[in-house]
């Protein structure tokens, strides 16, 4: 078996090789050439602890496991550790033997944020200015570098619940030259782009807070009960997902299902538009969203991409197991 240790990732995997892996997976998910087992996600009792397990198998490229994993988040404060911990492991589809085992931390926010990334590139207006951000916490980082790649932005302005980390998402910003500007809700209204990525159990991002054209990523529900953005917000838009079975039990869909805003039918794959199956957005008018739940797929091929660049810079630790 081989073993790529967290302190590796860095310098193994690239935004670009993430957005790569993430595109190609969404549009096999579609194809019907790759799916996602029941997600297992629960409160374990212990440190506020969120912690599950994300699997599947991608017949094309033949790549099967999971990642264990999940949210603590006492872990910044107590231990100086990052709230997101997690493992990914790949298994030999042919035979079962365990074939590696891939630190998980750096690549979950790689690919969360790749995949947010491949919703504005195919769904977000192609004359978007300003970028919003709900959310300034470890992963808006992610999401705000990845997102600045997709088009040509001028502007970024955001919003959190604690105004004290908005630094966080303002360096990069200035990283990428743009002015940033802190905002009230509702002065999400100029944004063209919206990544919300909290981890709210209750709305923040109104309906009214959107304005007509915006393209909006919700990408930090992935638990029941978690919510970002109203509900109302989904019966006004077009709904793209990773993964439609997620979205409707434990993604930002689960609130306007429930409230009969919405139909299961009513949610599209994002892999359909990149394939083409799915005409995508259809006006400079219409709101579109993306709920992103992240799907097991998503860690799987990054990891694989990680696994093979290790082997070929003599990097991987091969073990007897």
């Amino acid at each position: 078996m081989l073993i790529v240790p967290e302190r590796e990732i860095a310098d193994l995997m690239t935004r670009e090789a993430a957005f790569d892996a993430v595109e190609k997976v969404f549009a096999a998910m579609a194809a019907g050439d790759a799916y996602n087992f029941p997600v297992v996600r629960e409160a374990i009792g212990h440190e506020d602890a969120l912690y599950g397990f994300k699997g599947g198998f991608d017949r094309a490229g033949l790549t099967l496991g999971l990642k264990a994993g999940g949210y603590w988040p006492n872990n910044l404060e107590k231990r100086d550790l990052i709230n997101h911990q997690s493992t990914v492991f790949l298994f030999d589809p042919d035979t079962g033997r365990a074939k590696a085992m891939v630190g998980g931390n750096l690549l979950t926010a790689l690919r969360t944020a790749a995949a947010s990334s491949v919703s504005i590139k195919h769904l977000a207006r192609k004359d978007a200015k300003v970028i919003g951000m709900i959310g300034a916490g470890h992963q808006a980082t992610f999401q705000l570098r990845a997102a600045l790649e997709q088009r040509d932005f001028e502007k970024v302005i955001g919003w959190n619940y604690h105004p004290e980390m908005l630094p966080n998402i303002e360096k990069v910003a200035a990283e990428a030259g743009l002015p940033f500007e802190a905002v009230e809700l509702d002065g999400m209204q100029e944004a063209d782009v919206i990544i919300s990525i909290t981890s709210a159990f209750a709305p923040s991002l109104m309906a009214d807070h959107v304005a007509p054209g915006t393209h909006v990523a919700c990408m930090g529900t992935d638990t029941k009960g978690k919510q970002e953005v109203e509900a109302d917000l989904l019966a006004r838009a077009a709904v793209f997902t990773d993964e439609v079975a997620q979205s409707i039990s434990i993604g930002e869909a689960q609130h306007a299902i429930e409230q009969g805003l919405i139909k299961e039918a009513d949610i599209a794959q994002l892999g359909a538009v990149i394939n083409g199956t799915h005409k995508g957005r259809t006006s400079d008018d219409q709101i579109t969203l993306f709920d992103g739940t992240g799907v097991g797929l998503q860690d799987l091929a990054v990891a694989a991409s990680v696994v093979d660049l290790a082997v070929q810079k003599g990097i991987a630790i091969e073990v007897d197991f």
